[in-house]
C-alpha cells in the first residue's frame, strides 16, 4: 500500500462455497484502516479459492428538503468550479490515538444537499470538533474543508452488544449532534473527529448524493462492501473474534464506526484515487452509494456512465437489476476492481432507519428467516439456488485469490491504450492482485467482448489468466472491467517499486492505469461508447476457442 497509509494483513475467510464443487479457501486481504447527556440541547449545528420499491428523493432518508434545495440538487455540481477552490492538505488523520479515544458514525449513509444527519460519537475526551472535508482533486490536495463545528461536549457511549441469532454487532449510542449540509456540494465526504488536546482522530464517511444523474458519470461508493469487511466490535461478514468463519456475522449494520486506524472503511485505497482523477478531468459527475442505487429504480436514468470502484463485492438483487437496466438503456459501465457483484445481499432496516443492515448468510442461507419467507438466498450470485453468475453483467468472472502477478498487454492498439505507448507483451509488475477476474465463456458472457490484457497467473498452484475486457451491447453502452483489484490503488503509484508501497507497484503502473482510466472516463462521459467504439470480439484469438 502507498506510503503513509496504515495497513494490516488479516485473515478474512475460511468458507465452504455453496453449490456444486464446494471447496474451502482461505482469503487474506490487505485492507486499509482501509453520547447521551452530551446530545442534550445541542440541536442542529450550523455551518485462490475460485468461486464456483422506488421512493421520492424526499422520502429516502428523512429530513426533507426545501424546494429550492431540491432544485439545486437536481442541477448537480460543476466539478471544474468546485475543484478550482482552494484545497486543504491537512485533512489526514495523523494522530489516531488509542483504540477508543474517539470514534463515531452517521445515522445516514447518504443525504441530499441540504438534508441533515445525525452523528453518534463516543470519546474519552471532554470535548471534540467535527471537520467536514469534501474529497476530490483540489490541485492535488485531495480535499476541501467545507464545514467545521464548534467544540462539542464528549461522552463515552455504552458498550456494544452482539445479537445472539446473527452475531451482528449493535450499538445503542445516542445522537451527539445534528449536522446540516446546507451549502455542501454533492460529493464524497470524510468527517474528521478531533478529540480535545490531540488525544485522537477518526473519520466518519458520508456521501452527499445526487438527486439526478442524467448526462453525468456516476461514482458509486461501495458502502455494503465496506460494511461487510468492517470488524468493529470483533465481528464482520468473514469471521468473529476467534478468526473462524463459523463465528462470522450473518448480518452487519451501519450503526457502528468503521474499524482500523482512521475509520474511513475501504474508501481511501479503493475509491479516493479514482475520485481525484475524475474530478481533475472535470467531466460531469454525480455521486451515489450502492444502497441508493438499490433503493431508487430511476436513479441511473439517463446517466452517461456508472462506475463500480476498486472493491465492490456485495450487491443486492435490486442494485444489480438497476445497473443492468441502465446498461440496456445506453449507460456505459466501468468495473475498476475485481470480485465485483459476487455476494448477493439483502438490505434491511436497523433501529436508525431503512437499508442500514446488510444481510448475507452465504453458505448458511437455508438458516436465513428471510429466505424462508421467500426472499432470494443471500449466497454468491453464481451459486444455487437461482444461480445468476455475475459475468452476464460484467463480462468477466471472478476466478480466484490470492495472486500477485504482472499485468500483460495483449491488445495494444485498443483505444483504451491510446497515448500509453505500450506494445504487445509489455508487463507491469504486481498490477494483478490480490483477486482477479477473467473471461470464461463457460459462464454467461456478453458478446462481442474484446480482451485487452491477458496475464498469466498461478493461484494456489493452479495456472490461469487474468483478463481486462471491454464489451458492447445493442443499446450502445460499453462495459469495461479491469479484472484486477489493484487498479484504483495503482493510480497513486509513483515510486520505483522497491519500497513495498502499493504492493511494489511502480510509476510505470501508475502512468498506465492513469492514462487508460483517463481515456475510459472521457469516452464514457461522451455517451454510449459502443456507437463510436464497438467491441471487436477476440476471445478465440486469445483463448483458442470461442
Amino acid at each position: 500500500m502507498r506510503a503513509g497509509v496504515w495497513h494490516s494483513v488479516r485473515r478474512m475467510e475460511q468458507e465452504q462455497t455453496a453449490g456444486a464443487g464446494e471447496g474451502a479457501g482461505r482469503r487474506r486481504f490487505l485492507v486499509v484502516a482501509a453520547t447521551g447527556a452530551a446530545a442534550a440541547g445541542l440541536g442542529a449545528l450550523a455551518g485462490c479459492g475460485s468461486g464456483g420499491g422506488k421512493r421520492k428523493p424526499s422520502e429516502q432518508g428523512g429530513g426533507g428538503q426545501r424546494p429550492e434545495e431540491a432544485a439545486g440538487a437536481a442541477r448537480g455540481i460543476d466539478v471544474k468550479v468546485e475543484n478550482a477552490r482552494p484545497g486543504h492538505a491537512d485533512w489526514h488523520v495523523t494522530q489516531a490515538g488509542p483504540a477508543r479515544a474517539i470514534e463515531g458514525f452517521a445515522d445516514k449513509v447518504s443525504v441530499l444537499p441540504g438534508e441533515a444527519f445525525g452523528l453518534h460519537v463516543s470519546t474519552t475526551a471532554p470535548r471534540f470538533t467535527v471537520s467536514a472535508y469534501r474529497m476530490g482533486w483540489y490541485g492535488g490536495a485531495r480535499a476541501r474543508l467545507v464545514w467545521r463545528s464548534q467544540a462539542l461536549p464528549g461522552v463515552r457511549q455504552p458498550e456494544h452488544t452482539v445479537d445472539s441469532a446473527t452475531r451482528m454487532v449493535r450499538t445503542h449510542w445516542t445522537r451527539t449532534a445534528t449536522v446540516d449540509t446546507k451549502d455542501w456540494p454533492e460529493g464524497c465526504y470524510l468527517l474528521r473527529l478531533d478529540a480535545q488536546g490531540g488525544q485522537g482522530q477518526r473519520f466518519v464517511p458520508i456521501t452527499v448524493r445526487s438527486a439526478a444523474t442524467a448526462g453525468r458519470t456516476v461514482i458509486v461508493n461501495a458502502v455494503a462492501t465496506w460494511q461487510a469487511y468492517n470488524r468493529w466490535g470483533g465481528y464482520g461478514s468473514y469471521d468473529g473474534p476467534n478468526g473462524a468463519y463459523a463465528t462470522r456475522s450473518l448480518a452487519v449494520t451501519f450503526d457502528r464506526p468503521y474499524e482500523y486506524d482512521d475509520g474511513a472503511g475501504l474508501f481511501l485505497v479503493y475509491e479516493a484515487p479514482l475520485i481525484a482523477l475524475a474530478e481533475r478531468l472535470g467531466i460531469p459527475l454525480a455521486y451515489a452509494t450502492t444502497t441508493d442505487v438499490a433503493r431508487d429504480k430511476g436513479l441511473l436514468e439517463g446517466a452517461a456512465a456508472v462506475l463500480s470502484l476498486g472493491h465492490d463485492e456485495y450487491w443486492s438483487p435490486e442494485q444489480r437489476a438497476h445497473f443492468t437496466a441502465a446498461r440496456d438503456a445506453g449507460t456505459n459501465m466501468a468495473v475498476l476492481g475485481a470480485n465485483c457483484c459476487f455476494r448477493r445481499i439483502r438490505l434491511e432496516a436497523s433501529d436508525l432507519g431503512p437499508d442500514r443492515t446488510v444481510v448475507c448468510y452465504k453458505s448458511s442461507y437455508e438458516q436465513d428467516p428471510g429466505f424462508r419467507r421467500g426472499h432470494p438466498a443471500t449466497v454468491d450470485f453464481r451459486s444455487p439456488p437461482a444461480a445468476d453468475p455475475e459475468s452476464s453483467l460484467l463480462g468477466v468472472i471472478y476466478d480466484g485469490y490470492p495472486v500477485d502477478a504482472p499485468y500483460v498487454v495483449t491488445n495494444p492498439g485498443h483505444w483504451l491504450f491510446e497515448g500509453t505507448g505500450v506494445k504487445a507483451g509489455d508487463s507491469f509488475a504486481h498490477l494483478v492482485g490480490v483477486e482477479y477476474d477473467k473471461v470464461d465463456t463457460g459462464f454467461p458472457t456478453p458478446r462481442p467482448i474484446e480482451i485487452l490484457a491477458h496475464s498469466p497467473v498461478v493461484c494456489e498452484g493452479r495456472p490461469s489468466h487474468q483478463d481486462s475486457a471491454y464489451y458492447t451491447v445493442p443499446s450502445g453502452a460499453g462495459v469495461f472491467a479491469t479484472g484486477t483489484m489493484r487498479w484504483v490503488e495503482a493510480l497513486d503509484a509513483t515510486g520505483d517499486g522497491r519500497s513495498g508501497a502499493n504492493h511494489g507497484l511502480d510509476a510505470r503502473a501508475g502512468a498506465l492505469t492513469t492514462r487508460v482510466t483517463e481515456n475510459l472516463l472521457r469516452v464514457f462521459a461522451a455517451g454510449p461508447a459502443g456507437r463510436t467504439h464497438p467491441a471487436q470480439d477476440n476471445v478465440k484469438a486469445v483463448y483458442g476457442r470461442s
